[in-house]
């Protein structure tokens, strides 16, 4: 059985989209262990993996204008389409019996570019034209602003074997792109796969000091508060307002968040989520230096920067040790919440309020969109001093998630399956 699995790729540095591509080799691979998965990503050459003893490959399959390179979309596409798969890339896509494509879990739209959707929309199209079974896990849908972004997206939603959203407000779009087509067994609400990808114990060895010491010798009087800050939006906030409509200030924002946790006599681990190269607009890493840099050197003897990790579930492992976690990478959220750790998110777009309500925590997210930076600091300071409140409820919707996690992977490997008789059969007639 072959699979691939695309726009869930592990060499982006962001590890909300490699959280997606680890959980869905684990939640495949453990089901079905003949399976032969392939991820699709941007790099050259066959690479494997492994998630939890779980093997896999890596193949490249990028929008490079080199189209002379086995893995651009132009040389891939029209190999197979000639019927001679040239190199391992279009090789194992004309074999496979199902196309998986989680468009990044919230790519699916034109709100970052036509650049972006097209790229996003390439497999998915691919998978249409090859008539290989196209499968969506859950995802968010939209927004589209343009007309023909979602007539592109109606077409393939429409054409999908099987297509999710991760919560509510994503499915509502969903079955509106549907509109009459909507089939209440291919089309369905689940919740994001990243809510059971495993965990991994950091090495404390790579962990800056006093960091180690706050997590093996936790203080009950000194929560240890992690906070994730986008790099994104941090290092160019002039940037976001015009991009994304902010009404608050996100620099000031967040230092005052962590000036002021540290006033309720916190200590403060600041975690990244997206990890680039040093100078990198999108650096989480480049952000939280610049934050400490406003800090005192008292504050600064209580607050740590993470390290650049390369695997989400280390970074998960690490956030599991925070008594109150409050992020901006949606995915870094994800961590807390499936844990049970008290969680509020800083959200520019409808993905994350969706995934909260999921939880029962849609009170913890706020919007500079929408807010001042003033209150967005008085709501989130709010949570972190109701974080009990806010673990109780966790501790009674969390296992439901999980439950509907487990329960929405059990149906995709069994689609997979379904796709892999249908070809064996058609192949052997």
């Amino acid at each position: 059985m072959r699979c691939s699995i695309f726009n869930a790729a592990l060499d982006t540095g962001n590890l909300g989209v490699s959280a997606l591509g680890l959980s869905l080799v684990h939640g495949i691979g453990s089901r079905i262990p003949d399976a032969q998965i392939t991820i699709f990503d941007y790099s050259r050459g066959l690479r494997e993996g492994t998630c939890d003893e779980i093997t896999f490959d890596q193949l490249g399959a990028s929008p490079t204008r080199r189209w002379y390179r086995p893995e651009s979309h132009a040389r891939i596409e029209t190999s197979i389409r000639a019927g001679l798969p040239y190199g391992p890339s279009a090789s194992r896509l004309a074999e496979t019996d199902a196309i998986i494509d989680i468009s990044g879990g919230d790519s699916f739209t034109d709100l970052y570019g036509q650049r972006r959707l097209k790229s996003v929309a390439w497999p998915k199209l691919l998978a249409l034209k090859l008539n290989k079974p196209l499968i969506l896990p859950p995802q968010t849908y939209g927004p589209f602003a343009s007309p023909e972004a979602k007539s592109l997206a109606t077409r393939l939603v429409r054409s999908s074997a099987m297509a999710w959203a991760r919560d509510e407000r994503s499915f509502a779009a969903l079955q509106d792109l549907l509109g009459d087509a909507f089939d209440p067994d291919r089309h369905r609400c689940g919740v994001d796969v990243a809510f059971l990808l495993p965990i991994t114990e950091p090495e404390r060895t790579n962990l800056p000091d006093p960091l180690p010491a706050w997590i093996e010798q936790p203080d009950p009087a000194i929560p240890l508060a992690g906070i994730n800050v986008s790099g994104l939006i941090y290092n160019d906030p002039e940037a976001a307002k015009t991009r994304f409509g902010f009404i608050a200030d996100y620099r000031e924002l967040m230092q005052r968040l962590v000036a002021e946790v540290l006033e309720c006599e916190a200590r403060v681990v600041l975690v990244p989520h997206v990890v680039t190269p040093p100078g990198h607009y999108e650096s989480d890493i480049d952000a939280a230096k610049a934050i400490v840099e406003t800090l005192s050197p008292a504050q600064r003897e209580r607050v740590a920067v993470a390290p650049a990790f390369d695997d989400p579930r280390k970074v998960k492992g690490l956030i599991g040790k925070c008594d109150w976690f409050c992020g901006t990478r949606m995915h870094a959220t994800i961590a807390g919440l499936s844990q049970g750790v008290p969680t509020s998110a800083v959200a520019y777009s409808i993905k994350t309020v969706g995934v909260f309500e999921t939880c029962g925590q849609g009170d913890h997210v706020v919007d500079p969109r929408e807010q001042s930076t003033g209150k967005i600091v008085e709501r989130l300071l709010a949570s972190f001093l109701g974080r009990e409140g806010a673990r109780s409820s966790l501790t009674e919707h969390i296992p439901a998630v999980k439950a509907k996690a487990t329960e929405q992977m059990d149906a995709i490997a069994d689609h997979f399956q379904t796709c892999h008789t249908k070809r064996s059969l058609v192949k052997a007639s």
